[in-house]
């Protein structure tokens, strides 16, 4: 009864934890604010970034030379025009490199996109999950493992012992109903899952072996839910962490800026940076569309007499999706890595 007791206090928590959809990626970016504020704005002069700057300004003044080189050779093939125009890149390099202690224009300008970013995410997540459609897909895939970890015990029981248990159990079990009441409402799918439930402890209604089996389960299918529904959330902060390592490298690659190549490491960066936060995007919307099919399909529909098998959802969400979100976001990338260069070669034939 110990691990029950631990589920139902797990679910409970992620219930505070995830008031809503948006709570949950609000709750994991507020989580890494501290871990920004510290790397990229406060004391830069003595911390990972700064020294990180330092080595960009080292990187800079090392391709400072081949930069001269060609920019000698470009004044004596072309005259004016093309070296005119590649003497922005110098000025560039230094203005975003200056370090001021308190954090240079590049980790301003790094910590204002990331707040551009996250604005948008939590925008997007809001509107689309108005009626915690989110959170409620959740429940609905785990609640059937938390009342059956509660009634799995009484299995192996019988007569008055299994009634006393069935009875401790719904006691715990109610608790579960009524927060969900408080939460989203008299809902279908809870009633489904109560009278189920109720059927089991009173030995009323038909309920087949097969349904009973499916309520109970089994540890091992509750510890893969478990497991998967922790995946996304590493997942969550997993993008977080990227989009920090990305942005601590961003003086390296504005020093590497210099050297006389196509495609300017400036780019790659910001490509890199804006292709995590449209993963970090599309994982959210890609959760919320899916957890709107659950709840407003077998979620209300009166006719659906079983509790749906979810394991597709929490495996959907655990696996499948931030593989999807990577993809699209990898495709995102490469759209907008173009798109700048095409830009920069058509400023360039202008100037």
């Amino acid at each position: 009864m110990q691990l029950a007791i631990k589920l139902i206090f797990a679910q409970v928590g992620i219930d505070q934890i995830i008031d809503n959809g948006a709570a949950t990626s609000q709750s994991i970016a507020e989580g890494w604010d501290k871990q920004w504020l510290d790397l990229l704005q406060n004391n830069t002069n003595n911390n990972l970034y700064g020294a990180l700057t330092n080595l960009g300004i080292f990187f800079a003044v090392g391709t400072l030379l081949f930069f001269m080189i060609q920019f000698l050779k470009d004044l004596i093939s072309y005259e004016y025009t093309r070296p005119i125009s590649a003497l922005i890149w110098p000025f560039i390099v230094v203005v975003l490199l200056s370090n001021s202690g308190s954090g240079s224009i590049l980790s301003n300008l790094t910590l204002g996109v990331r707040n551009v970013l996250n604005t948008v995410n939590q925008q997007v997540v809001v509107s689309a999950d108005a009626d915690k459609i989110y959170q409620q897909a959740l429940n609905m895939s785990v609640a059937e493992e938390v009342a059956g970890s509660l009634l799995r015990p009484c299995q192996s029981l019988t007569g008055e012992q299994q009634n006393q248990c069935f009875v401790k159990a719904a006691e715990k079990i109610n608790v579960l109903w009524q927060k969900y009441r408080e939460i989203y409402g008299n809902k279908i799918w809870i009633n489904r899952l109560q009278t189920k439930v109720d059927n089991i402890r009173y030995g009323t209604g038909i309920v087949s072996e097969t349904s009973f089996n499916s309520l109970l389960g089994s540890a091992v299918q509750t510890s893969i839910k478990n497991f998967l529904v922790s995946l996304q959330y590493a997942f969550q902060n997993l993008i977080e962490a990227t989009m920090l390592l990305i942005a601590v490298l961003g003086p390296i690659a504005v020093g590497g800026s210099l050297l006389p190549v196509a495609g300017k490491p400036i780019f790659a960066w910001l490509t890199g940076f804006l292709s995590i936060g449209i993963a970090k995007i599309s994982f959210n919307i890609i959760a919320v569309l899916t957890a709107a099919v659950i709840v407003n399909g077998p979620g209300q529909d009166i006719k659906v007499v079983d509790s749906p098998d979810l394991m597709w959802f929490i495996i959907f969400l655990g696996i499948l999706a931030p593989v999807l979100s990577l993809l699209v976001a990898a495709a995102g990338g490469f759209a907008v890595f173009s798109a700048i260069n095409s830009t920069t070669s058509l400023v360039k034939e202008r100037i």
